[in-house]
């Protein structure tokens, strides 16, 4: 979750500063130190209280900041660009934006493990540069050192992914407000709380005559006997929708008593009541993964803090970077879009007293076995386990999925919840899907989709411009490409639609999404990228 650490840790647990800088090449040491210094002084603020110096992990080994942070006595955290490109910042740049991958260094990795901005973007000339520009040249010489400062509350993490913490309200200097996470990310906009938490992958098909790599539903359903049990439950249409036969059914399926069912309008409605009837003073969700829960809990008036998982760690979760005070936390399994498979004994450590562990297992069904499956437990406190019946049966239209949690969790989520919120044809899909011959056919799936996707790893791992995420286990996988927005129109000129991974926080622009299908579309579309990672100019000076 960090990158390097330079010089001795902090010393104080009263520190509570984060310094964002940003530098070009070969900037001296001391003029970091100095702008540092002259920040933190014109606010007040002594160097005595700064916690870390954070920058991009380009920036990382930098001379100037690794020797800035160590007379500071404090480590240099660094994060990757596309993390601090999600968070919101106060002085956007476009030129910083394109030479680096974020509108603002400082700013964005001040905040990232911060709450609010008590220094704003400052800059200062780099002085004698190493391509002989030095401080008094062009103006694209001068102000190439940026530093902002940003305050964490007491007691949270040093070093952890999480931004947009619970907002402290001292401010600065005497009438001037705060710059807030909570200030650039509105609760009740979830527009504006980075990348767009409400895109989903039906948006690259809707209207388009494509073969569909970016939604998950599984191609080729329902299948004709479900079709029949939905159709035939039309005739009880006239009567008001009784769910008591379709939750046994779950139960007896997870073998859990019925009190520990409820069933929902697809997994986002129960997104939508955890975020308003669970108590959470410091919600925390773990990205890349489905937006829907940060973007239901922030429509309910929450800030949601983030943990953003790592490429360079395959995106693999440390519990021990979810902050102890998290009190909801959300995390899915198989996640998507990276498809990794969390152990089910590494996320039970996520479990405590006074925690709501929510765990996302839309996809579990996918996995042969649903091995690390928790929907079945009974021991672990605060757990809430959603699952959905969308994507193996393709019901997506129908809007049927079902949560798994204590008796009085259930009863807080009931309270909130319409009545009759599921109609009579989800739940008779619902009721068919629990039965023996149905889970063995969603075996069968299951198995079929292991292959197929290893058949597309196969055919990606010959492309030297893509990257797989490793370890996929869910119907989908995750690449990145250079260039990935245009090889993603260029798919779609020649008919495949992938979703994009930029509206994922965590990840950017160079990601992309591909849905495990069969061997012979996936045959064609391996064709169709070869052909769009061919057609790509190549750029000047490269």
């Amino acid at each position: 979750m960090t990158g390097a650490s330079v010089g001795p840790g902090p010393s104080s647990g009263a520190r509570s500063l984060v310094v964002g800088v940003g530098a070009r090449r070969g900037v001296p040491g001391e003029v970091v130190f100095a702008l540092i210094e002259a920040a933190l002084s014109g606010a007040g603020l002594t160097a005595a209280d700064v916690v870390e110096v954070a920058t991009v992990d380009a920036k990382g080994d930098e001379p100037g900041i690794v020797g800035a942070a160590a007379r500071l006595g404090v480590p240099v955290r660094t994060h990757p660009a596309a993390a601090l490109a999600a968070v919101r910042v106060p002085h956007p740049s476009g030129a910083v934006a394109t030479a680096v991958g974020t509108p603002s260094v400082a700013e964005a990795a001040a905040l990232i493990e911060a709450d609010e901005l008590v220094v704003p973007k400052t800059s200062a000339p780099a002085g004698p540069s190493t391509d002989g520009t030095g401080s008094g040249g062009t103006a694209a010489a001068r102000g190439t050192v940026t530093c902002a400062v940003a305050r964490r509350n007491p007691g949270a993490p040093t070093a952890s992914g999480v931004s947009g913490r619970k907002n402290s309200t001292s401010p600065v200097t005497a009438g001037s407000r705060p710059f807030t996470m909570a200030a650039m990310n509105p609760p009740t906009n979830t527009e504006t709380a980075g990348p767009d938490l409400r895109h989903h992958g039906d948006a690259e098909v809707r209207g388009e005559k494509l073969t569909d790599l970016a939604v998950n539903v599984r191609t080729h359903t329902p299948p004709e006997w479900l079709r029949e049990r939905i159709a035939a439950s039309l005739t009880s249409l006239a009567a008001y929708p009784d769910g008591s036969s379709a939750r046994a059914a779950v139960a007896d399926r997870h073998g859990l008593p019925v009190e520990r069912v409820l069933l929902t309008a697809g997994a986002a409605e129960a997104f939508v009541l955890i975020a308003r009837a669970l108590p959470a003073r410091r919600p925390v969700v773990v990205h890349p993964q489905f937006t829907e829960p940060e973007a239901a809990l922030r429509a309910a008036g929450h800030e949601v803090g983030r943990v953003l998982l790592r490429a360079e760690d395959g995106f693999r979760l440390d519990p021990s970077a979810v902050p102890d005070d998290a009190d909801l936390v959300v995390v899915g399994n198989p996640t998507n879009p990276t498809s990794v498979l969390h152990p089910a004994a590494l996320l039970e450590k996520l479990a405590r007293p006074g925690r709501t562990l929510v765990v996302d297992e839309a996809f579990m069904d996918v996995v042969p076995g649903e091995r690390e499956a928790l929907c079945g437990r009974t021991d672990l406190p605060g757990l809430v386990v959603l699952r959905s019946l969308t994507k193996t049966w393709g019901l997506a239209g129908l809007r049927i999925g079902y949560v798994l949690a204590e008796p009085g969790t259930v009863a807080l989520l009931t309270e909130a919840q319409p009545l009759w919120p599921v109609s009579t044809p989800a739940l008779a899909a619902a009721e068919a899907c629990m039965e023996p011959r149905a889970l063995v056919e969603a075996a069968g799936a299951a198995d079929r989709i292991t292959v197929d996707r290893a058949h597309l790893l196969a055919g990606l791992a010959e492309f030297s411009e893509v990257e797989v995420v490793e370890e996929a286990r869910g119907p989908f996988v995750l690449v990145r490409l250079e260039r990935a927005a245009e090889v993603r129109e260029r798919l779609r000129l020649l008919g495949f639609a992938a979703r994009r991974g930029d509206t994922f926080p965590g990840l950017g622009p160079q990601w992309l999404r591909l849905a495990v299908r069969d061997r012979a579309t996936t045959n064609r579309f391996l064709q169709a990228l070869d052909q769009a990672v061919q057609a790509l100019p190549a750029r000047s000076g490269r």
